[in-house]
């Protein structure tokens, strides 16, 4: 049962990847459709913009209602949302169609909660690499196939997207159970009654990891919106071209995803990996920035490397939030974790854009190489061992054996 519900959560992260997210790889096409780069850079972050609004209440909903109720209904929702935005008339129409699309596809963001609830800890953070390793996926097929369906324009991919949708939304009424609660770090260390429902915010643990998850969705979404652009404007390639080798490195990032969640439950860490990760990236921006502004042929596959280990740490921060929450208040934690991220990912292509246009691309690069470093710096490693001790009822023996070493 566990692994069908990993695969129906792995099939509706998928398809909301692809409409949440792979907009980006019809940039092209939308400016063969007249508009400029700042006004499709608008366009793709539509969706995030409405995930963003309504993420928390998503993530309310689900630890109400039960993930089956919330994602076939988001999804269902968000499918007839892009229905609606191939028949949009104006860009106005379209970016609010597809805001709506973003907004009730959010459900399958605030998800989370199956895994918690079906797998065992030293194995859950690979089941959570597994899962969220359906975003680039997703990304990957948007980047083979949404070029491809655009040669006549977006209506076909747009189409495409929408059956997507439902189709997972379908998946996720069918199969989807819901599993028995667990409780929160919180309410493991406090002694009242009601304690299981006692809120994980009363300290600044969980708030770091959101910062930091959200400060590492700036270089991973940099490389999704403009490493095409990149490739086709400041390297000459095609379109199509180029969207295939994104998506060679798109499924390259969902292993990744698989290694940091094996790396992680063999370690028995969340944070340490998500550290480490968050340094490697802030440095192969910087060797980014460095070979485009020198006009290296090396930038190629430094971007490459880069839109890899960016995506890496995705499942790692989603399986420390969720362990120090609890299932009670996982899909709230969750939304609020989502939201922050989609906050900093919706801004990141119009911002980025105009940074571009002024500045161009190896300054743009630069600045970006400072949010995974400051990642880096505020990732709250203390916070670890409480999560372990919610978990399975004692104490990681390595911290313990840290401690005494220390004493």
């Amino acid at each position: 049962m566990r692994w069908l519900m990993l695969g129906v959560g792995m099939l509706t992260m998928t398809a909301g990847s692809m409409s949440q997210y792979g907009l980006a790889y019809l940039i092209p096409a939308f400016r063969d459709e007249g508009l400029s780069l700042e006004q499709t850079g608008v366009l793709v972050a539509c969706p995030t913009v409405g995930v963003v609004l309504t993420l928390i209440a998503w993530g309310a909903a689900a630890d109400r209602w039960g993930e089956r109720v919330v994602l076939s209904t988001g999804l269902g929702m968000s499918g007839l949302a892009l229905l609606a935005a191939r028949s949009a008339h104006g860009t106005v129409s379209l970016a609010v169609c597809l805001a709506l699309a973003g907004a009730t596809g959010a459900s399958v963001l605030a998800s989370g909660r199956l895994i918690l609830g079906w797998f065992a800890r030293h194995e859950r953070a690979l089941a959570m690499g597994i899962r969220s390793s359906a975003q680039p996926i997703g990304l990957a097929l948007a980047a083979a196939t949404l070029p491809a369906l655009a040669v006549d324009g977006t209506g076909a991919p747009l189409l495409f997207l929408a059956a997507l949708m439902l189709a997972a939304a379908a998946a996720a009424l069918v199969f989807v159970r819901d599993p028995a609660p667990l409780p929160s770090a919180a309410a493991q260390q406090a002694p009242a009654p009601k304690s299981a429902l006692a809120s994980p915010y009363r300290n600044s643990s969980l708030w770091r990891i959101h910062a930091a998850s959200a400060l590492l969705v700036v270089p991973q979404f940099t490389i999704t919106t403009f490493a095409l652009v990149f490739l086709t404007y400041g390297r000459g390639w095609t379109a199509l071209d180029a969207g295939h080798l994104l998506a060679g490195a798109q499924a390259c990032a969902a292993l990744s995803r698989l290694g940091a969640g094996y790396w992680s439950d063999r370690t028995g860490s969340r944070l340490k990996p998500m550290r480490i990760v968050a340094i490697v990236t802030g440095l192969g921006m910087l060797a980014l920035a460095v070979a485009a502004a020198a006009g290296s042929s090396l930038a190629v596959p430094v971007l490459l490397f880069l839109a890899v280990v960016a995506a890496s740490s995705n499942g790692l921060s989603f399986t420390a939030v969720a362990e120090y929450a609890g299932s009670a208040w996982a899909g709230r934690a969750l939304g609020i974790q989502t939201t922050g991220q989609n906050a900093l990912s919706a801004a990141t292509p119009p911002v980025l854009a105009l940074a571009i246009g002024a500045a161009g691309f190896a300054p743009s690069f630069a600045v970006v190489a400072t949010f995974p470093l400051v990642a880096a710096l505020i990732v709250p490693l203390a916070a670890e061992p409480a999560a372990i001790v919610a978990q399975t009822g004692r104490a990681d023996p390595a911290t313990v054996g840290a401690r005494s070493a220390r004493s």
